[in-house]
């Protein structure tokens, strides 16, 4: 190779590993692997033990990490709460659920891939990116758990993880952590959540320009749209939602509970054939200058938690005391109504990091041009 061409593919290599942008809201601050030199796995055993070590690293994905059949597959008896149709997803069996709370459902024969059902762990201290759009890890997610703290994913993509069956799966598991910041990911025919923060405490955390796709061959609905999306359990969890693509779902996305403050500030919703918010007991979430489009459902009723979604203009001063600005409006378009003005919990994003707000008007065009991997 000559000596221009070599100097050629360095740069190009250097240009992979920078960080673009930084955490807004909750997490701002988040450095993970920080100036740790550069690491590029060259196989899916390399890419297991970068992660889950106890370095800081930086780790760049330039291609695809392929884990179906790394771990063999696993056939049992599962159940189908939803039918046995074609579109349908089927139920594997994981601590007796079918059994506990799907027994009226018919049992089925399933046959799931292993490497899906429990992510790769992700230590603390850690940036994962991939390069343009190359950088792909599927059949397999992310488990950030365990006390890690201080991690940046960005601009990957996680898929293909058991899309037939609930329980298959997850894209990305953070519980027991902090500081985490997961920007520009793409996560496509996933068997269960695609962003999941479980019961303990996920400290800080933002979620900010990933493009949730929710297109599939198999749904809980069996229509073709997913449910699983996202599910925020809580216990004192502080998340920003920000310029994340959240498409073809009919349910949960999210779902919010437990002990769960959510910012979710120009998020674009599109085309959902259920039901967008969740709100459960323990659920606080603040909604502005978000757009929803094609959405009968912004949120399901009943509301067991608080909800603020920035009904007027006039109402929106509140914002002021407690943001330090005034929170914008939402917009719609052939949607339904998604309107509540609970104030009391406000009080609860003092003197945080607070992601800044844009008007809805156009939101959803940046949100589609901007969203997912390959985007940077």
């Amino acid at each position: 190779m000559k000596f221009t061409a070599i100097v050629a593919a360095f740069a190009a290599q250097a240009a992979a590993v920078s960080v673009s942008g930084a955490a807004e809201g909750f997490a701002k601050g988040v450095t993970g692997g920080g100036s740790a030199t550069a690491v590029y796995p060259s196989t899916t055993d390399e890419l297991v033990s970068y992660l889950g070590d106890s370095e800081a690293r930086v780790i760049v994905l330039t291609k695809t990490f392929d884990f179906t059949n790394t771990e063999g597959t696993t056939t049992a008896t599962g159940c189908a709460p939803w039918g046995t149709a074609s579109g349908c997803q089927l139920a594997i069996n994981q601590n007796d659920w079918c059994s506990n709370y799907e027994s009226s459902a018919p049992s089925v024969s399933v046959t799931y891939d292993n490497a899906g059902t429990l992510g790769i762990t992700v230590a603390s201290d850690k940036t994962l990116i991939g390069s343009g759009s190359s950088g792909v890890i599927k059949g397999k997610g992310l488990r950030i758990v365990s006390g890690a703290s201080n991690i940046i994913i960005q601009n990957i993509a996680i898929t293909d993880i058991n899309a037939k069956y609930v329980w298959g799966g997850d894209a990305i598991t953070i519980n027991d952590s902090d500081m985490v910041w997961i920007d520009h990911v793409t996560t496509a025919r996933i068997g269960r959540q695609h962003i999941v923060l479980g019961t303990e405490s996920s400290g800080r955390v933002t979620l900010s320009n990933n493009y949730i796709d929710g297109r599939t061959s198999y749904s809980a609905t069996c229509d073709g749209y997913h449910y699983w999306g996202i599910y925020l359990d809580g216990s004192s969890d502080l998340v920003t939602l920000k310029g994340n693509y959240i498409y073809h779902t009919s349910g949960r996305s999210p779902k919010v509970q437990g002990n769960t403050l959510l910012h979710a500030v120009n998020n674009y919703w599109y085309d959902n054939s259920g039901h967008a918010f969740e709100i459960g007991s323990g659920g606080y979430v603040l909604a502005e200058g978000n757009v929803f489009q094609n959405i009968d459902t912004p949120v399901e009723s009943p509301i067991d938690g608080q909800l603020f979604t920035s009904p007027s203009t006039s109402a929106n001063t509140v914002c002021s005391s407690y943001l330090g600005r005034v929170c914008q409006v939402n917009g719609f378009g052939s949607s339904g109504s998604f309107s509540q003005s609970d104030t009391g919990f406000l009080s609860n994003f003092s003197g945080k990091n607070i992601a800044s707000a844009t008007a809805y008007t156009s939101v959803a065009s940046s949100v589609v041009a901007n969203a997912g991997q390959g985007k940077l």
